[in-house]
């Protein structure tokens, strides 16, 4: 089959082979044909460094197919299902799951270290314990979730992780009150999912941050009341706020530049949710006296921050009802042989999100 593979760490293209092999199919597995793949700006993380992840690999978390074979053991899954690849599956068992924090188990980051493709003699590791960039794939039965007859692939690729952890900031990890105030730093994907979360919520001011003017037109679009350059935060919170800062910062890059500058535009006693997947050597600098005297909270939020299971449902149901807009994240449709133009636009910053046809 053909799958995109990454030889080292660092390099910035992807190769399309067509003699890779999908391995691992065994009891609790399932084999999945992909009919669509997100790209995330994880994979470029991934794929640069940022976020660890063995190489060489085949990049992609976010997907949806069929169900094409089970191995023993599998019994609420069979062979013609519609599914979404979950990345991180849970256990059920652990202390995380048995606390109702699913989200933390650890149970899909120990199968990360399995090689999930072959290529001759080569073993191939899949992100996330993934790849979806491959026509077929092989999952642990967990990470494989039904979804509905109406809802397309190309939007269960997404609900598969960007649109999750986006909404799932704004609806569980921060719980945004209705007439309150909210910025948004970081407008990809993930970012416009947070912003429909605070619309959702009722927030009355939504200010969108981000450099790349498509972003912030794009954030307009979704539900943002105005839109600003990072330069123009700071006369945002002014007119905005009276200069007290906003009720709600969403950090949705992954660095502590941006991160500490969403504290600074954080009212006192107002809460600061971080989204963005940084690296393990960026560190956020805060002195005791702040963290103390301006009673800030600081939330991090991992995959939306609630039940995985519950929130595809929840995003689901306001698809449906018309509370969201999904297709409108759906910026670029390109084969699998064409990745490397969605991943140069990507990184320029000028797609939302694409989807990968297999």
């Amino acid at each position: 089959m053909r799958a995109a593979v990454q030889h080292e760490t660092g390099q910035d293209k992807l190769e399309v082979l067509d003699d890779v092999e999908a391995v691992g199919l065994g009891p609790g597995k399932v084999r999945l044909r992909v009919r669509a793949a997100g790209l995330c700006h994880s994979d470029l993380s991934a794929m640069s460094g940022v976020l660890p992840q063995p190489a060489p690999f085949v990049p992609g978390h976010e997907g949806a197919g069929d169900v094409i074979d089970v191995g023993d053991g599998v019994t609420r899954l069979k062979r013609g299902d519609r599914v979404l690849v979950r990345w991180l599956p849970a256990c059920g068992d652990c202390p995380s799951c048995r606390r109702g924090q699913s989200r933390l188990c650890l149970a899909g980051f120990m199968n990360s270290g399995t090689p999930n493709f072959r290529r001759r003699t080569t073993d191939l590791f899949g992100f996330a314990g993934t790849g979806t960039f491959a026509e077929e794939l092989v999952v642990g039965a967990g990470c494989a979730v039904p979804i509905p007859d109406d809802v397309p692939y190309e939007i269960a690729a997404l609900l598969g992780c960007g649109v999750t952890t986006g909404l799932g900031a704004a609806l569980n990890t921060a719980r945004v009150s209705a007439g309150s105030s909210v910025a948004v730093i970081g407008c990809g994907g993930v970012g416009i999912a947070a912003i429909q979360g605070a619309r959702v919520s009722g927030a009355a001011h939504i200010v969108a941050v981000d450099p790349v003017a498509p972003r912030r037109e794009a954030a307009l679009r979704f539900g943002a009341t105005e839109a600003v350059a990072p330069e123009g935060l700071a006369d945002a919170v002014g007119r905005v706020t009276g200069g007290e800062g906003f009720d709600y910062v969403f950090e949705v890059v992954g660095r502590s530049a941006t991160a500490r500058s969403a504290y600074e535009a954080t009212r006192r006693g107002g809460t600061l949710c971080v989204v963005g997947a940084g690296a393990l050597d960026d560190h956020l600098r805060l002195n005791m006296f702040e963290l103390f005297f301006d009673e800030k909270k600081i939330l991090p939020s991992l995959y939306g921050g609630g039940d995985v299971l519950r929130s595809y449902e929840r995003t689901i149901a306001l698809w449906r009802a018309g509370r969201v807009d999904l297709e409108g994240l759906i910026t670029h449709r390109v084969p699998l042989a064409r990745i490397n133009d969605a991943i140069d636009q990507m990184r320029t910053g000028e797609a939302l999100r694409t989807w990968i046809t297999m």
